[in-house]
């Protein structure tokens, strides 16, 4: 739908392009999201690795910061409210112009609201349950609305818009109950902002190194504040295809199951797949999961060996060993 909408708009011509500069956009996107933007001006700036990672194969450019002179930026509205206004910050003090483009959902008519109370901005255009509108260049913006990190109970620093950003979630909590003592190389997939990780790590002198593998980039760099520990090593990737130096030992993971607002069991499959290829022979997979998800099946087809080790009624620990590579 966003991409038909700033399509729409630009066909329209309700917002319009510059004619030369780099076209920066801000926000999720997929492939569909850029048609109707020339792809040699086109730069995507994303901390999400499968974004950077989808994309590739398209030809565009991709970076994890704004260039210091675009011609305009693009802002496609995220779910979370203070990630949004981060993306508005950064985009308006790029001193360009600015094109808006959000769902209803994802809260676009209040922050088209507040926007116009610091900013001249353009009448707004609806269509496919949304809104697409500019931002003159060179407005200032409110300067609480700028991206920063936090510190929340227990030390731990996060930052708006990551995953469980106000503390650690049930399942992760459930899981760190199970994973004291561990030995060896072990593997965190999907690790955030590092609350397993650093359970682990402060639990276990036996751990020799402890990879986290994380693809939103904003999280592992708080992952990086939240570990001070010389056996911690940090990757930005899709914990799907990433490939260890070295099977490791164990691998600890609260895999994501949900795409959207929707539940998407296929994700944590992909990360049961890729738990059971990078697993030494020995090796074991704990995991954390809602009850509803139908994972035994996966641990089956891919270990010879799988119990259910802890949890409470709404959550499931599940150990897997003998991995079939």
């Amino acid at each position: 739908m966003s991409a038909a909408r700033l399509t729409l708009a630009l066909d329209a011509g309700i917002v319009a392009l510059p004619e030369e500069g780099t076209i920066a956009t801000l926000g999720p996107v997929v492939e569909q999201d850029l048609w109707g933007l020339p792809k040699d001006r086109t730069v995507v700036i994303s901390r999400d690795r499968l974004v950077h990672d989808a994309l590739g194969p398209f030809g565009y450019d991709r970076a994890e910061t704004l260039p210091e002179d675009v011609a305009v930026v693009i802002v496609f509205l995220p779910r979370a409210r203070d990630l949004a206004r981060a993306h508005l910050h950064a985009a308006m003090r790029s001193g360009a112009e600015v094109l808006v483009n959000g769902a209803k959902v994802h809260g676009v008519d209040s922050l088209y609201r507040e926007i116009g109370k610091h900013a001249a901005v353009s009448p707004a255009w609806s269509k496919a349950h949304g809104k697409v509108f500019s931002i003159a260049a060179g407005q200032e913006p409110p300067a609480q609305w700028a991206e920063g990190q936090r510190t929340i109970e227990g030390g731990f620093v996060t930052a708006p818009g990551i995953f469980s950003a106000d503390g650690p979630d049930k399942a992760s909590v459930l899981l760190a109950a199970e994973i004291e003592g561990l030995s060896g190389h072990v593997v965190d997939l999907g690790a955030g902002w590092g609350f397993l990780a650093k359970h682990a790590l402060g639990t276990s002198e036996e751990i020799t190194k402890l990879d986290l593998v994380e693809a939103d980039g904003r999280a592992l760099d708080c992952a990086r504040m939240n570990l001070d520990d010389p056996r911690a090593a940090f990757h930005w990737a899709d914990a799907t295809r990433w490939t260890p130096e070295k099977k490791p030992d164990v691998i600890i993971t609260n895999p994501p199951f949900h795409q959207g607002r929707n539940a998407d069991p296929a994700l944590g499959q992909a990360f049961i797949a890729a738990a059971a290829g990078m697993l030494a022979p020995k090796g074991q997979l704990l995991l954390v999961a809602n009850r509803h998800l139908p994972y035994e099946v996966s641990l089956a087809e891919r270990f010879g060996q799988t119990e259910e080790i802890g949890g409470d009624r709404g959550f499931k620990i599940l150990r897997a060993a003998k991995p079939r590579h």
